[in-house]
């Protein structure tokens, strides 16, 4: 069983700058390593937990001003080190989160929209943003619920992003 269990966020939840995490851990003298990261640009950060026994934790981490992730998708990675060599495994969680920001400047949120018979994403970007070309926004912020952007279903509960424009 993992010492590690991450409550926010979620895989595949739209993040902004700033990402608040958390959970419930136990790790090498009550600490654990966050990375966050899209592959090319990584953001290290610790969080307090439990040392000898899982405890709750929260942490915050701020994406500096300097980084511009060059990916939709990022990583968070939450590590218990206390494991330093190979043959032990090193209990870590991996969730896949997209970032916001890439998909709409100054993103500030979302809002949940149910498809409806004989919507599209074109038709939510005309209905959200004024403009059907902006169908990209809505599917690179869904890519884990829509395969094919050509076909989105009733009842399918979407994410539409939003900033201070919309």
């Amino acid at each position: 069983m993992e010492n590690i269990i991450i409550q926010q966020p979620q895989p595949f939840d739209l993040v902004d700058n700033t990402i608040m995490i958390s959970g419930i851990g136990t790790g090498f003298k009550g600490t654990l390593t966050i990375h966050i990261g899209d592959g090319d640009y990584k953001i290290d950060e610790y969080a307090q937990v439990g040392a000898y026994s899982l405890k709750q934790f929260q942490a915050k981490v701020t994406i500096p001003e300097n980084i511009e992730f060059k990916l939709d998708k990022i990583s968070l990675i939450v590590r218990d080190n206390s494991a330093k060599n190979n043959k032990v495994h090193v209990p870590t969680i991996v969730i896949p989160l997209i970032y916001a920001p890439n998909i709409l400047p100054d993103y500030s949120g979302f809002w949940l929209h149910k498809v409806d018979k004989n919507e599209t994403l074109a038709t939510l970007a005309k209905k959200y943003y004024q403009d059907k070309n902006k169908w990209e926004v809505i599917y690179r912020s869904n890519i884990d619920r829509i395969s094919n952007p050509d076909t989105i279903y009733p009842g399918q509960i979407l994410r539409i992003p939003k900033n201070e424009e919309f």
